[in-house]
C-alpha cells in the first residue's frame, strides 16, 4: 500500500499541518519539493498541474503545495519574496531553489536532487 502523500500533493491549511506533515517527511529522510503559491497567481495556476505530474512520477519525493496567504508565517520561514517559488530540500537542509513558473529548470533540479538522493542510497 502507498504512503500518505504519494503520488500526490500535500496541501497544508494550518501551520499545525504543515509542521506535522513536514516533520514526518524530514523523518522519512526523503527529498522534499515545496511549491510556494498564491490563488491570485497566474503563474502559479500554469504550474499547478506540472507539479501535480511530478508528485505522480516521482513517488519517493515528498511535495508540498503552501499557501503563502493562508500560511503566512511559513512562507516568511523559507524567505519567499515571488510566487511561484519552489524549494528543494532534505533533510531539514535546503538545496535548490527556483523562482518562477520555470517548467524546465523545476524538473531538472527536481531530477538533479532525486538522483543524488537515490545514488547514496
Amino acid at each position: 500500500m502507498a504512503g500518505e502523500g504519494e503520488g500526490e500533493v500535500i496541501a497544508c491549511h494550518s501551520v499545525e499541518e504543515w509542521n506535522e506533515k513536514f516533520k514526518a517527511a524530514n523523518e522519512a529522510k526523503k527529498l522534499i519539493v515545496i511549491d510556494f503559491t498564491a490563488t491570485w497567481c497566474p503563474p502559479c495556476r500554469f504550474i499547478a498541474p506540472i507539479f501535480q505530474d511530478l508528485a505522480k512520477k516521482h513517488l519517493n519525493v515528498v511535495f508540498f503545495k503552501v499557501d503563502v496567504d493562508a500560511l503566512s508565517t511559513v512562507a516568511k520561514d523559507f524567505d519567499v519574496q515571488a510566487m511561484p517559488t519552489f524549494i528543494y530540500m532534505k533533510e531539514g537542509v535546503v538545496l535548490d531553489t527556483v523562482v518562477g513558473a520555470a517548467k524546465d529548470e523545476i524538473i531538472a533540479k527536481l531530477e538533479k536532487h532525486n538522483t543524488a538522493v537515490v545514488a547514496s542510497a
